[in-house]
């Protein structure tokens, strides 16, 4: 890129705000320069500065970093920017986007572009193998689907964000045996955030509630409801009621509540939620005349409440290697023989970050899962099917690939899986899947 086709561009963001020009601090401008006037209000505007404060060197071709820092300073200006600017301006951060991060201009920043409707989305093929877990439904023992999802957020004005999403359930190329029922869309995304101050946030309608930033060995999922948050840089702590709309607890009501702190290399949490007694619709198979508890089913029937804690750590030369910790206690309503009060927890380390902008970024992982019998509730963004992540302890390992910008391969596998109630262990599980995002 030209130091002239940049000029231009970023030219727009300070055309018509200074009435009069400054001096020009460039000596290899001559005044009668085509560009003269924008190159003087872009110096005065401190967007350039060029080379040793004294050249532009308009024929040399800039570095990417270069181009960043501009756009970085121009957005600066963004409020006084016309509609077609903004888009501009726009074009410009989303294709910086990597070397603005690393310039210090956070991800939020971005996002906090006013007067613009963002779209984006992401698409997911995978492959999944597992004796005897498939073939209940297809007579075989693999299933490979497909899922996406598109996103749209807006700034309506300095304190108040939308944001829309529809996903698709996850739709099997091999519709032999699949319910009609799962093959269609559904929104998931449908809120409004209002910013009060730098430091507390509402937000109301439906969202992905998360349950810590740990291992999310529980659900992940749409959720109607509101939650009031108070931030600092340092900590967090975030209060809500609601009601899932999808996943193994469909229909429940929860309160939650959640502390999270963040310090120089990681960060560290407790949560709290509470159904209010309500019964959680699971899995039905293997019921014990007499008692409403499960045997060997992988769903909580009468969740109470749930706590948690969880933690991150990256040690190691750029953070090569991340350390995480989750542990949950999962209490219920009433307790039976064969639905008890348990744990469930997990630990994994990872070596390496596949960054989806960053091609031929990798990371490589092990784990290990250890969950009592009737603990694990809803249908997470976690790679393990539910008889992996439910009365078992068991490893696991994989790899990410990104393989190009936007396209991540990866693949798990568990191993060393055993059953810790019952006379039957788990078989292991085999993943592998492309995701892209646009």
């Amino acid at each position: 890129m030209k130091w002239k086709l940049a000029a231009s561009l970023a030219a727009t963001v300070t055309a018509g705000t200074v009435c009069t020009l400054a001096a020009n601090p460039f000596v290899d401008v001559p005044a009668d320069n085509w560009a003269y006037g924008s190159i003087v209000q872009l110096a005065d505007a401190g967007i350039v500065q060029g080379i040793d404060g004294s050249y532009f060197q308009g024929d040399r071709a800039i570095t990417r970093y270069e181009a960043a820092e501009m756009t970085a300073k121009a957005m600066a200006h963004m409020d006084k920017a016309s509609v077609e600017q903004r888009a501009l301006i726009n074009k410009l951060a989303d294709e910086f986007a990597a070397e603005l991060n690393s310039l210090g201009v956070r991800v939020q920043n971005l996002e906090d572009r006013v007067g613009n409707v963002r779209l984006s989305g992401d698409f997911r093929v995978r492959y999944m193998h597992q004796n005897d877990f498939y073939s209940q439904k297809k007579n075989n023992d693999d299933d490979v689907d497909f899922r996406a999802r598109i996103r749209a957020n807006a700034k309506v004005n300095d304190k108040t964000a939308v944001e829309f999403g529809l996903s698709t359930y996850n739709i099997d190329f091999d519709d032999q045996g699949a319910a009609s029922s799962t093959d269609q869309t559904y929104v998931d995304l449908a809120n409004v955030r209002y910013t009060f101050s730098p430091s507390l946030s509402l937000l109301a309608g439906r969202y992905t509630y998360v349950m810590g930033q740990g291992m999310y060995l529980q659900y992940t999922e749409a959720f109607d409801g509101a939650q009031l948050k108070y931030s600092n840089r340092h900590w967090s702590l975030t209060g809500g009621y609601g009601k899932f709309k999808e996943g193994g607890i469909t229909g429940a009501k929860a309160g939650f509540a959640a502390l999270d702190t963040t310090f120089d290399h990681g960060s560290f949490g407790i949560y709290a939620d509470h159904f209010n007694g309500a019964l959680v619709s699971g899995h039905t198979a293997n019921t014990i005349p007499g008692d409403v508890g499960y045997h060997g089913g992988w769903s909580g029937h009468n969740i109470d409440n749930i706590y948690g804690a969880y933690a991150n750590v990256t040690f190691g030369g750029h953070d090569a290697w991340k350390w995480t910790g989750d542990y949950q206690r999962i209490t219920k309503a009433t307790e039976y023989e064969h639905d008890k009060n348990g744990n469930l927890w997990g630990t994994k380390l990872q070596y390496g970050n596949a960054l989806m902008p960053v091609s031929n970024s990798w990371d490589i992982w092990l784990e290990y899962i250890n969950g009592d019998e009737n603990t694990y509730v809803g249908a997470p963004n976690f790679w393990r099917n539910p008889n992996l992540r439910n009365n078992v302890t068991s490893w696991g390992a994989g790899i990410d690939y990104t393989i190009s910008k936007n396209l991540m391969f990866s693949i798990m596998q568990s191993f060393a899986s055993r059953a810790k109630e019952g006379p039957t262990d788990p078989t292991e599980e085999t993943r592998c899947q492309f995701v892209c995002v646009f």
